[in-house]
């Protein structure tokens, strides 16, 4: 069992249902000579994380293999998920449920919505948010596509920072309905917002760290997509949100956002979990559905689903969106492990993050031939810049038990000698060093 929830006062209520004073007074019928009558000779208490890694290492000398260090970024890190989160979104009645179309037989997946849905809007300091969509690719997409909905303009301006893959798909599920969809080119790893120009666009979408771990001027962005009567789009990393202000205290209409990284493990590539939140005056045109709360005949509590703006219940025509459901366990687990970390908790995890890239940064800066591309404050991610092919260095740094990248030459050809690299909080200072010899051994040997 990865995960005991029983606390003392669990322990005392089960003693008090069977009449035992004490734990010594349960275990009497164990003859005494079986009994353990000093303390176990063990070393100090680990935290989850640390003996999670101990454990690791203890399987792989027993097998043989082992797993890669991972500096892997782009979109998928290498996070903490709590034991909590795995053992309490495995339970039977989160795992088998289906869609809670009839509240009667849902209350408690319908809560738990709920509850994600409040925790989505403190995090991203919005007034409403859906309960949740596929991954952040489909949540920016179905973001695009409200705007243009709300503005009635078909142009859109998207920042060349946020993630390529996002673009694409964007640009692919946006390529029959007419859209005409803009990049705002970068400078030195960031967007120049203040030269972009928002005239006729329905929407101004910016990365919230970008793809190469920089802080834009996203206020700036805001106000320039306001000036012409366009909705400011963030495409956020919600573990950063922790120390970074949230969109909505900046201006933004719409955050979306993928947010695997919160209970659910990488699992070669999904499923994952899109995040989607807006302004109360645009609740009509959330895609998907939002569970609210409300009270049944009796004045009890109750939950509902309040909207549902989507083709299978009313006329097409009609509806927001074609999404057919949600990721309600992938949200769910979410939503545990955001309970589990609370605000200082997530305050924490940005700061840890923060702390081990800086570290990270002036680490693999010192490498001989090798320099960090993109001045200017950043999270969690690096672009490493070096005197070989960044695809190739990938390859060798695997061999030699890390997991790197990915290269930036599959994105922008320019930067064929650059490797994009991400420092989570599970990264020790001593993982960071063992990196940076092995790529300094790379190109030396």
């Amino acid at each position: 069992m990865d995960f005991v929830p029983h606390t003392a006062d669990d322990d005392r209520a089960m003693l008090d249902a069977i009449g035992a004073a004490d734990m010594a007074e349960l275990f009497e019928p164990v003859p005494a000579a079986l009994r353990l009558t000093k303390d176990l000779d063990v070393p100090p208490a680990l935290s989850e994380v640390e003996l999670i890694d101990h454990v690791t290492e203890l399987a792989a000398k027993c097998s043989g293999a082992r797993d890669l260090v991972c500096f892997a970024g782009g979109g998928a890190y290498d996070h903490h998920v709590p034991a909590a989160a795995r053992a309490l979104a495995s339970r039977a009645e989160f795992a088998t449920s289906y869609t809670p179309y009839q509240p009667e037989l849902s209350q408690g997946v319908l809560q738990a919505i709920y509850e994600f849905q409040t925790i989505v809007c403190e995090l991203y300091g919005m007034d409403v948010a859906n309960a949740s969509l596929y991954d952040g690719a489909s949540a920016l997409v179905e973001s695009v596509n409200m705007a243009v909905r709300i503005t009635g303009r078909h142009k859109v301006i998207v920042g060349e920072t946020v993630h390529p893959h996002h673009r694409a798909v964007l640009e692919t599920s946006t390529k029959g309905l007419g859209l005409e969809i803009v990049t705002e080119p970068m400078g030195d790893g960031a967007v120049a917002w203040d030269r972009c120009n928002a005239e006729d666009a329905a929407a101004v979408v910016v990365a919230y760290p970008n793809f190469f771990g920089r802080l834009e001027d996203i206020a700036r962005a805001a106000d320039r997509a306001h000036a012409s009567g366009a909705l400011a789009i963030a495409s956020c990393d919600p573990t950063a949100m922790g120390i970074l202000t949230p969109p909505g205290e900046v201006g933004f209409d719409i955050a979306v956002g993928e947010g695997y990284a919160l209970g659910n493990a990488t699992s070669y590539g999904g499923p994952w979990v899109g995040l989607f939140a807006t302004k109360a005056e645009h609740v009509r045109q959330v895609p998907g559905r939002i569970a609210g709360v409300t009270t049944d005949a009796d004045g009890r509590r109750a939950y509902v689903l309040t909207l549902q703006a989507r083709e299978q219940h009313i006329r097409r025509a009609k509806a927001t969106s074609n999404v057919c459901t949600n990721q309600t366990l992938m949200a769910i687990a979410a939503t545990i492990h955001l309970s589990w970390l609370g605000p200082h908790g997530l305050a924490r995890l940005g700061e840890v993050c923060a702390r081990r890239t800086a570290y990270a940064a002036r680490r693999l800066a010192d490498i001989p031939g090798c320099s960090i591309a993109f001045d200017g404050p950043r999270f969690k991610e690096m672009v490493l810049k070096t005197p070989v092919d960044g695809s190739e260095l990938v390859k060798r740094l695997a061999r030699r038990g890390y997991l790197a990248g990915p290269a930036l030459g599959r994105y922008w050809p320019e930067h064929d000698h650059s490797i994009l690299i991400a420092v989570t909080e599970r990264r020790t200072a001593d993982d960071i060093d063992s990196f940076a010899e092995a790529i300094e051994k790379e190109l030396t040997e």
